[in-house]
């Protein structure tokens, strides 16, 4: 650890930021060497910002250091789309690049975007100019400056929807960095002589982590509004926009054995009217960007610099920068954090199809074409496809003429919604953990389907296979698929171990609570089927899995993190 130029302490991170020449580093240099598949260590940082992720071929890291090989490295990159809405031809470009430079496959995020693996690096640069081809981008989906912006991605839902959609298409723009950095790296534009680059939200060092801003729209709170660091609930009245209530704080990810870091949710602090959120929403940024943990990167989350500082100090800055306090927060009521699936009739006389896509892996398996079925559907060029933040996919604005010619692609490649599924297996949730991910302690997306098989029996057996519990499953404690929020939560601790948390609510607004630790999957059954029998028998009408283990003091939260609302 070091001090930069104010003399305050810092961590190494923070001299890579100010040194790299406003994200640039030496990342050209690096894809133009041929004698590594890597980029530097302080490169691999920077090209976070640039919507990359360096990593390696676990599955293949004994074989290859057996034959005095390096890594088999590869870069993840992720596509921002605000409310995760792209175009037939959008998706089409999305898909061919996958099979082109990818492993085949794509990756629906928990955060709206498209996610893709495999990408070598000597393909990064041409996969990235492909994109920005299409009128898309990845700058900011990863790094220290706010992240994809998300909100209901059906702005014809109602009226009130499509203000919100376009309000998060609004701060998505806004918060992007302004370096021309980007452009000159991916898309080959020259740097204009004698032209300084000017950050004036996020200054040389940007932000101490990264930042995360959402939209909700009771009741459905479909984007797990309190696990971001911002967010904003819609309050109508009469069916119009009359503001947002404001949620700070919010973060998923801890560390194991280190206390000082916790999933946590947002807290409500009060109210704004639309023409203020931009306002607001910058302010907010600005005060994570001088007041976050710039020493010690796991508590540089504007979760931490609340519980640091305390909340009434956060709200008082917040009123000092703006010169006026907010208002009291309006009332609002969430009932499910989940998607709707089959069709739905937009405002505008259209329909809206919400596909399950397991774990938001979109590829073809036998028996389940599922990447020739949408590519199929791209081909149409009628409507638009859509991500939700529980990983699934809208097929939307489709003319009622249409839906029979959807309806018959999708039937054909055997990938219409299969009511065979449990609530449970369409309420669940895995990151990518391994084989790409160096963070994973475990699996999770390549194992939850088999656990859930397993689950499905003891629930057939016992009359729950219509029963929505929301179930969720992280290869390490980062919480990338909010874990925390699942009324079951695996989190993974060693290959074939999880930790296993039970309690959260149906609709996002309590974390769950360790039950158990280090349990293999026979333990995983051998604790969840005599708890999932007893709520069989013993549920309230209308009563959610989440709710009923508190209600039997199965699991007990006493942790100092959680919901408030100030009014």
């Amino acid at each position: 650890m070091t001090s930069n130029a104010t003399g305050a302490e810092v961590s190494q991170e923070e001299h890579i930021k100010e040194d790299s020449n406003f994200l640039r580093g030496t990342i050209v240099a690096g894809l133009d060497n041929p004698l590594t598949g890597s980029l530097t260590a302080d490169d691999a940082k920077m090209v976070k910002f640039h919507g990359s992720y360096q990593q390696h071929d676990r599955d293949l890291e004994k074989e290859r250091k057996k034959q005095k090989l390096e890594p088999l490295y590869q870069f993840m990159l992720r596509v921002r789309a605000a409310g995760g809405i792209t175009t037939p031809a959008q998706w089409l470009v999305l898909d061919e690049l996958a099979e082109k430079y990818g492993n085949g496959t794509m990756k629906l995020t928990t955060r709206q975007s498209f996610q893709f693996h495999g990408i070598m690096k000597r393909n990064l640069k041409a996969t990235i100019k492909a994109i920005n081809d299409t009128l898309m981008t990845t700058i900011a989906t990863c790094g220290d400056v706010n992240r994809n912006v998300m909100c209901n991605p059906n702005p014809y839902e109602s009226r009130v929807h499509g203000e919100v959609y376009a309000w998060a298409g609004r701060l998505s723009d806004y918060f992007q960095p302004k370096t021309k950095a980007y452009f000159e790296i991916w898309l080959d534009q020259e740097k204009v002589a004698g032209a300084a680059d000017i950050e004036p939200l996020y200054h040389a060092t940007y932000l101490p982590r990264k930042f995360k801003i959402a939209f909700a729209i009771p009741p459905h709170n479909d984007i797990d509004l309190f696990a971001n660091d911002l967010g904003f609930i819609v309050i109508e009245e009469k069916g119009k926009l009359k503001g947002f209530n404001v949620c700070v704080g919010g973060g998923m990810g801890m560390t194991f054995g280190d206390e000082q870091t916790y999933p946590r949710l947002a807290d409500v602090i009060g109210f704004i009217r639309p023409d203020e959120i931009v306002e607001v929403a910058e302010t907010i940024i600005g005060i994570q960007r001088d007041h976050g943990n710039r020493l010690n990167r796991k508590n540089a989350r504007l979760k931490y610099t609340i519980d640091a500082q305390g909340l009434p100090w956060f709200i008082a800055e917040l009123a000092r920068r703006r010169n006026k306090p907010l208002l009291p927060a309006l009332p609002y009521h969430f009932k499910t954090n989940g998607d709707q699936y089959g069709w739905l009739k937009g405002t505008n006389g259209k329909w809206f199809y919400t596909l399950f896509v397991e774990h938001g892996r979109v590829k073809d398996r036998e028996g389940y074409p599922l990447k020739k079925a949408i590519r199929a559907v791209a081909a149409l060029n009628k409507g638009d496809l859509r991500l939700t933040g529980n990983q699934n996919l809208i097929i939307g604005n489709i003319s009622p003429e249409d839906k029979g010619d959807i309806e018959k692609i999708l039937n054909d490649h055997d990938v219409f919604n299969n009511p065979q599924n449990t609530a449970l297996r369409l309420n669940s949730m895995a990151c990518v953990a391994l084989n790409t991910c160096g963070l994973a302690f475990a699996e999770s997306e390549r194992y939850l389907p088999s656990l859930i098989d397993k689950l499905d029996v003891i629930l057939r057996d016992n009359g729950l296979e219509k029963e929505a519990i929301n179930i969720r499953m992280t290869g390490c404690p980062n919480g990338c698929d909010r874990s925390s929020l699942g009324e079951i939560g695996f989190i993974g601790r060693a290959i074939g171990q999880y930790n296993l948390y039970l309690g959260a609510s149906h609709n996002g607004d309590r974390l769950n609570t360790l039950y158990k630790e280090m349990l293999s999957e026979a333990e995983i059954l051998q604790a969840l089927e005599p708890i999932l029998i007893s709520y069989a028998a013993e549920k309230l009408a209308g009563e959610h899995f989440g709710d009923y283990v508190h209600r039997k003091n199965i699991v007990q939260d006493k942790r100092k993190t959680g919901l408030k609302q100030l009014s």
